[in-house]
């Protein structure tokens, strides 16, 4: 097991680990954690004390390769109370993932909490590596330990599954919050496999993250379902959950399409 999923080498480039490789193949990425490494520049960029990423949408144009990657942020419209900014990572000049994000100040500290969710299911019992048929498991798969509480990559969704990270997103670095959530964030419309992804080409073109308050502790919690319609596109939803309870949800748009 590589000791990160990046190593640092300054001036916004980055060295892509084996653990990044996705399920698909050993020399693409799965898209977690290059959106968690555009997640920490966009939490960087300019930071404010008082103010917090609440959203960030993920564009996937072209897979991102194991490799070096070039990331960098701009902001597109600052005030007082929000800003928004975007971000790309570029692999040999080409642009592979880009972003978009809502920073936004701090709610006051009597803001009511609204519409509390049931609480997750419990942290199962340790369990042995997850099987995903036809899946190359040695990379990011193997990278994060799994419990699912229902539901499996092989079994038909909707399901619910707790993972962490075995490695640090940089090498030397502690992740944050919002990096670990979108470590797993892509994962969502796995843990909810509803298509048949052998038979067919599934696979999102995107990733929504909306957080209402930072995650707290290493385990995070998805719980995951799929929509899909004849003539149309499938759709991932999901809730991110903490050991407390709701953190915010996860949107995904899914080509389905004919192998």
């Amino acid at each position: 097991m590589p000791e990160s999923f990046y190593r640092d080498a300054g001036n916004g480039r980055y060295e892509s680990t084996p653990a990044t490789a996705g399920p698909w193949s050993p020399k693409a990425q799965h898209a977690g954690p290059p959106s968690a490494l555009l997640g920490r520049a966009l939490e960087r960029h300019e930071a404010r004390e008082g103010v917090r990423v609440a959203r960030v949408t993920l564009e996937i144009p072209a897979p991102v390769p194991v490799g070096d990657l070039h990331v960098r942020v701009r902001t597109v419209r600052s005030g007082r109370r929000t800003e928004l900014l975007e971000g790309e990572i570029l692999a040999e000049d080409r642009p592979v993932m880009l972003a978009r994000a809502w920073r936004v100040a701090a709610a006051p500290e009597d803001t009511p909490s609204l519409r509390p969710e049931p609480l997750p299911p419990a942290l199962p019992a340790p369990q042995g590596p997850p099987r995903m048929r036809g899946a190359h498991l040695d990379g990011y798969v193997a990278a994060m330990e799994w419990r699912f509480a229902s539901g499996g990559f092989d079994d038909p969704g909707p399901g619910a599954a707790w993972a962490r990270q075995r490695i640090p997103l940089v090498a030397g670095e502690e992740d944050t919050p919002l990096t670990r959530a979108l470590t797993l964030a892509d994962s969502n419309w796995a843990v909810g496999f509803e298509l048949d992804h052998v038979r067919r080409l599934v696979i999102n073109t995107d990733i929504t993250l909306a957080l209402h308050r930072e995650p707290v502790g290493e385990w995070l919690c998805l719980t995951a379902a799929t929509a899909a319609t004849a003539g149309g596109s499938g759709l991932a939803a999901g809730r991110l959950d903490d050991v407390s309870g709701d953190c915010g949800r996860i949107l995904q748009t899914l080509l389905v399409a004919e192998r």
